[in-house]
């Protein structure tokens, strides 16, 4: 089961990410730009998933494009909620207690590069594949 220090272990390890506390809970910020952030039942949000934002855990993430953030909800619809809010286009929420570790791990980061401008996409970059690459040469 994944929690809120699970987000903030993965975001912490992203270059220029930012946590902030906002009204409606925590947030993650790269160069001023929400990625993640903890989803507050507002009354703006439609009656069935409020209830579930009152009860649960539920994170949102950004996403690339709609159609990536549809894929999932359709792909799984216990874990992927429909909507929460129009604001933050492309985004999806979850269910942080029904998200495996790996797939919290690409949806933070993979939103965090939705946001993050370029330079700091190619450091992440070079960090990784310096990191994969610990194999002496022969």
């Amino acid at each position: 089961m994944a929690t809120l220090d699970d987000v903030r272990r993965i975001a912490d390890s992203l270059p220029g990410s930012e946590e902030r506390t906002t009204t409606g809970g925590i947030a993650w910020f790269v160069r001023r730009k929400p990625y993640a952030w903890e989803c507050h039942p507002w009354p703006s949000i439609p009656d069935d998933i409020r209830a579930i934002l009152a009860t649960e855990l539920v994170v949102a993430v950004k996403v690339a494009d709609r159609i990536d953030g549809i894929a999932l909800v359709q792909m799984e619809p216990d874990v992927f909620l429909r909507t929460t809010t129009p604001w933050s286009e492309p985004k999806v929420a979850f269910r942080l207690a029904a998200i495996t570790a790996d797939h919290l791990a690409e949806l933070v980061t993979d939103a965090w590069r939705v946001q993050a401008p370029k330079y700091l996409r190619d450091e992440f970059d070079a960090v990784a594949n310096g990191a994969e690459s610990t194999e002496p040469e022969v």
